[in-house]
């Protein structure tokens, strides 16, 4: 991207491309202010040899070396001082006490029979994997296993895992556990240390068919999701992979009409008493799929900005960029074709969090009958990840946002934003977001 000129700061200019010789107040002082606050970061710089470009790989040695940050490091550490304990249950061991330091829904209750985890050797449809989550951290129990899993957000490192040891103990610890990256730092988490959400034909064993697993986004056709996992809910009537596992890999059915049925809870296809809810909701569903994928982007977008100097064109990183703002804005999700309804609680406990505007507008707010969300723009854009982002990033970043908001980009992958929808966003955003530039209040 080049620096501004005065055509796109004011709104009143030509679509050519070409500066008017004349300005409105309003406009002049729209584009003095965006000169002021983002043509820095935006303007090119030359293009000498030997220009640091963006990283394309992890450096693992630096990973490792690096302290981590974040909830559940902060949780180490008071473990560590005696400042903080988790009590020891009979059946889920530190499940219940973990959730309740690290304020993990226990709503957000996944079920996933397939063998993709190092505790496989206990997974299996009777016997699957519960996974909880919040905006930053994952935990995954397995009954009988002898760890309990947890994967934080981390602002410098994207995504720190951790291990527990299920036995009970007057001081239980919390271990880092690098060994993870060997599948969380690869293309398929965009070459970061990032979160797989994935799609896998799975049998009654548990055992999947890798040809057919599936990468998981918003975008992803709800009729290829959820292999592996029950769901409970309603889908609308939308077929799905989800509570399909057959005696073989090769008997498996694709989704049909009556295939991914709509089940309230699964007490006739397990024992739900070993876990905490009987249910895997079909919109805690939705959400963590929308949530991996956003942060696996920000931490891409934040690695690109980090590996240039302050000499740099930006311009390098701002493919990253446009992957964010796209992704953001939801401009590929794949449409719901039916009402979506959860059985955990789930949808409420979500909204409930905020942050709202002065007209009780949240961008946490549901649709569940043609998308996700009400007002199609990421909650993740007040997550850690976001504001972590380098100085140059963010600026970048919220130039483009208030450029597709304000109307000023009309390019063809947002026109399912209409003109109400992005003023919706926008006036959310400006009372909740607090580090937004000037210019966007003019």
């Amino acid at each position: 991207m080049t620096a501004l000129d005065p055509s796109v700061a004011n709104r009143g200019g030509s679509t050519d491309g070409k500066p008017r010789a004349r300005f409105t107040s309003r406009g002049l002082a729209r584009w003095i202010l965006l000169s002021l606050h983002v043509s820095m970061a935006l303007a090119p710089a030359a293009d000498r040899p030997g220009a640091q470009r963006p990283a394309s790989e992890l450096d693992h040695t630096q990973y490792k070396s690096t302290a981590a940050s974040g909830a559940v490091a902060a949780l180490h550490t008071r473990l560590e001082r005696g400042e903080a304990r988790l009590d020891f249950a009979a059946k889920q061991g530190y499940l219940l006490a973990l959730l309740r330091e690290l304020k993990i829904p226990p709503s957000s209750q996944l079920l996933v029979a397939s063998k993709t985890s190092p505790n496989k050797a206990h997974i299996s449809p009777k016997n699957p994997r519960a996974l909880y989550y919040n905006d930053s951290v994952g935990i995954a129990f397995v009954p009988g296993a002898e760890l309990i899993e947890v994967a934080a957000a981390d602002p410098k490192l994207g995504v720190v895992f951790y291990t527990l040891e299920q036995k009970e103990a007057s001081q239980p610890r919390l271990t880092r556990d690098d060994r993870c990256l060997e599948c969380h730092a690869s293309p398929k988490t965009l070459n970061t240390p990032g979160w797989l959400v994935r799609s896998f034909k799975t049998d009654l064993e548990g055992e999947v068919d890798l040809l057919s697993g599936i990468m998981v986004t918003h975008g992803t056709p709800i009729h290829e999701r959820w292999g592996g996992y029950y769901v409970t809910g309603d889908t609308g009537g939308q077929p799905h992979r989800g509570n399909l596992f057959p005696s073989s890999k090769g008997g498996l059915r694709e989704p049909v009409a009556e295939g991914g049925t709509s089940l309230t809870d699964l007490k006739a296809l397990l024992d739900v008493d070993r876990f905490i809810m009987p249910s895997s909701d079909v919109v805690a569903l939705l959400v963590l799929e929308h949530q991996v994928h956003m942060m696996n982007l920000l931490a891409r977008l934040r690695m690109d900005a980090e590996a240039l100097s302050e000499q740099d064109d930006f311009s390098r990183a701002h493919p990253a960029t446009e992957n964010v703002l796209r992704y953001l804005l939801f401009t590929e999700e794949a449409a719901l074709t039916g009402q979506i309804h959860g059985t955990s609680g789930f949808s409420a406990a979500f909204e409930s969090l905020g942050p709202r505007d002065s007209r009780g507008r949240s961008l946490r707010q549901f649709d569940l009958t043609t998308r996700l969300f009400k007002h199609p723009c990421s909650y993740m854009v007040y997550s850690p990840g976001m504001d972590a982002l380098p100085l140059r990033a963010r600026r970048h970043l919220y130039h483009r946002l208030w450029q597709v908001l304000s109307g000023e980009d009309i390019t063809p992958v947002f026109k399912g934003l209409s003109p109400e929808t992005r003023n919706d966003i926008r006036e959310i955003l400006l009372e909740t977001k607090k580090d937004l530039p000037a210019y966007w209040r003019l």
